[in-house]
């Protein structure tokens, strides 16, 4: 397929569907190439799948999960080609393996919510950051178990994607108040807890996230609060950086601002370390940020 067209596809997944991440969209692409794919042999294939990849990553969508995700799916499905050895069986257990995989997915956050919500009690207040899908399923859940607590969000510059997050909370019945992001300290002192969405997390067991998450764990580090991350175990990611410099440059900004000078770009992530998070909340189960590097080993054997 061509780029254009896998690059047109994975947009038109993001656009039509609101409730899909870049990483959930990045496999779906990735599915599709290994279907309608013409090639012959299994380097061939493999090289297809690469190139796809490498159309995403140049989009402007968040790049943090659709490496992670694209990494793990290549190879979960390409463990196939050790069993069999006509091509043609091979690409038949890939497709699949792959439907399997992405099933998988589907079904992730659902047990996220499940485990988090536990530790929703009534008349908790929760802090968040940013909009968060796994984070809102959570509350979600929550509130259908008929607990009743209050939500802080904050608005989350330079998109303000936290009005849309308010907003989502509001039509659940939740109540919810919109806050500045310079305000988080002054909130943090009437919160029991923070829960936060991840776009990555690194074998540290730190996260990359919206930018404004390293500020605010500081700010519960400081006071005592737990911070809790939401994240499905696809956005595990084999990188290790030492603080946010070292956090890649695509990772922290657009493809198209990758092309200008990034000394008056704004970056879009930060890298938030382990020491600064309480609990992990994933479909693998509850793990504290010493275990990730364990779940990752696991994940790639």
């Amino acid at each position: 397929m061509e780029r254009e067209g896998i690059r047109q596809y994975f947009n038109k997944i993001i656009g039509d569907e609101k409730d899909i991440s870049a990483g959930m969209a990045a496999i779906r692409t990735l599915l599709m190439v290994l279907e309608e794919s013409k090639s012959e042999t299994i380097q061939e294939l493999r090289y297809c799948l690469q190139n796809a990849v490498d159309v995403m990553r140049s989009t402007d969508q968040p790049v943090t999960a659709i490496a992670s995700g694209s990494e793990l799916f290549l190879r979960f499905i390409t463990l196939a080609t050790l069993d069999h050895s006509s091509y043609a069986d091979c690409k038949k257990i890939m497709l699949q393996r792959g439907k399997i995989f992405y099933d998988k997915l589907i079904a992730a956050r659902g047990k996220i919510a499940k485990l988090a919500s536990n530790f929703i009690t009534d008349g908790s207040k929760i802090l968040t950051h940013s909009r968060s899908r796994v984070v809102l399923k959570t509350m979600k859940e929550a509130a259908a178990n008929n607990k009743l607590f209050e939500v802080y969000v904050t608005e989350s510059s330079p998109d303000s994607s936290g009005q849309e997050m308010c907003q989502n909370l509001r039509d659940l019945g939740i109540s919810c108040t919109l806050i500045l992001d310079s305000s988080m300290g002054y909130i943090m002192e009437q919160v029991d807890m923070v829960m936060v969405g991840a776009e990555g997390v690194a074998e540290s067991g730190g996260i990359i996230n919206k930018v404004g998450t390293y500020t605010m764990a500081i700010c519960a580090k400081e006071m005592k609060k737990p911070l809790y991350v939401l994240t499905e175990s696809f956005k595990f990611s084999r990188i290790y950086p030492l603080n946010q410099v070292d956090l890649p440059d695509e990772f922290k900004y657009t493809s198209s601002a990758l092309r200008k000078d990034l000394s008056k770009e704004h970056p879009l992530v930060d890298y938030t370390p382990p020491q600064y998070i309480s609990l992990l909340f994933t479909d693998l189960g509850i793990l504290t940020p010493s275990a990730v590097s364990d779940e990752l080993i696991k994940l790639y054997l």
